[in-house]
């Protein structure tokens, strides 16, 4: 356990005995996939910590209509926000795999902040990174065409996901077209012309459970 939460971005800058203090109020559990952890709007009262699998943060309109705004993999960690503001979840939580979660307590979780400076240093700086990303994901929407955003969420997805090696990054699992025309802000028909012009370029090649992304081709085309 303490060898994980050296690895979690969130935690990666305290000693063993801040880490132990952490593993010492940790459960680890696990969940199906399509199991939902928690729903917009709920109370807040988990702090979570992917150990492995993948969650899908995401909220959803009157008519159902879901629009998801993160996937969460192995190491990235969520629902604090509410646990620190003490207002309701801002949004749904969603295991797309079947996945083991790390999870701390709201009790617990603040205790933690309480007594443990350089834990909420950690905590503040991973918030400020996400209301950065969330800015710019604003400018991509108000700033980029469709073809350039499906491009720069495909390159974020092979970065975070993927294996490199030269000029390509594989992901070992394959392309859901819905969730990436989500993250993209494109229609779902928008995004299959998009990927069928990479694929006839040679930019992206599909697989039955992965997909390579060529940034050799990737840079040629631009």
């Amino acid at each position: 356990m303490i060898e994980f939460l050296s690895q979690v971005p969130l935690f990666s800058k305290l000693n063993q005995d801040q880490l132990k203090i952490i593993a010492g109020i940790s459960q680890k559990k696990g969940v199906r996939s399509g199991t939902i952890l928690f729903r917009e709007k709920e109370p807040g009262t988990i702090f979570y910590i992917v150990f492995m699998g993948a969650i899908k943060i995401f909220t959803a309109n009157s008519s159902g209509e879901e629009k998801m705004l993160s996937l969460f993999k192995t190491g990235d960690s969520f629902g604090e926000l509410s646990l620190i503001d003490g207002k309701p979840r801002s949004a749904t939580a969603q295991a797309v795999e079947d996945t083991i979660l790390i999870s701390i307590t709201a009790e617990a979780f603040m205790d933690l902040m309480k007594n443990n400076f350089e834990i909420t240093l950690g905590i503040m700086q991973e918030l400020s990174q996400r209301l950065r990303d969330t800015n710019q994901h604003v400018y991509d929407l108000t700033f980029l065409d469709a073809r350039s955003r499906v491009i720069k969420n495909l390159i974020m997805l092979a970065n975070k996901n993927g294996t490199r090696n030269g000029t390509q990054i594989v992901v070992r699992h394959p392309l859901n077209y819905d969730e990436i025309s989500q993250m993209a802000g494109v229609q779902k028909n928008v995004l299959l012309q998009v990927m069928r012009d990479l694929t006839d370029r040679q930019i992206v090649s599909l697989g039955s459970t992965d997909f390579t992304l060529h940034l050799d081709r990737l840079r040629q085309s631009s």
